[in-house]
């Protein structure tokens, strides 16, 4: 059970994080995902810089579901990136609506990532109440 909370909250986040990926190929996908009208050339590259930024952290919590060495810093650079883009944000009412669902994407990543960290705690706890009883 713990496991499986972990690996979901894992897969959850990391599909969320890999949903702007579309931004890679370019301006118009772009303005779709982010309701953005203008976008000069600079914008452009650096949010397609975004969408790569996002796919490499989609790819390791995904990743971490198979790799245990690798779920610790899955979970704190998810938590990290999503924490901080609230935090940057403010509330979803002080953006546009594209930016608000991904305000809203970010919670549920948060939601799921945190589920990942109980999983993680619980399957920690229960293998260390497993080796005390057979240490006695």
């Amino acid at each position: 059970m713990n496991e499986s909370l972990l690996r979901g909250g894992l897969l959850i986040a990391g599909v969320i994080h890999l949903l702007p990926i579309a931004g890679i190929a370019g301006g118009s996908q772009l303005r779709e995902l982010y309701g953005i009208s203008a976008l000069t050339d600079d914008l452009e590259l650096l949010l397609r810089h975004r969408a790569l930024l996002f796919a490499l952290l989609g790819a390791l919590l995904l990743s971490a579901i198979w790799v245990r060495h690798l779920r610790p810093a899955a979970l704190i650079a998810g938590l990290i990136s999503t924490i901080g883009f609230l935090g940057l944000a403010g509330a979803p009412s002080a953006v546009g609506p594209a930016l608000a669902r991904v305000w809203w994407a970010d919670v549920l990543a948060i939601v799921a990532l945190l589920v990942a960290v109980t999983g993680a705690w619980r399957e920690r706890a229960h293998a260390t109440q497993q080796l005390t009883k057979s240490g006695s």
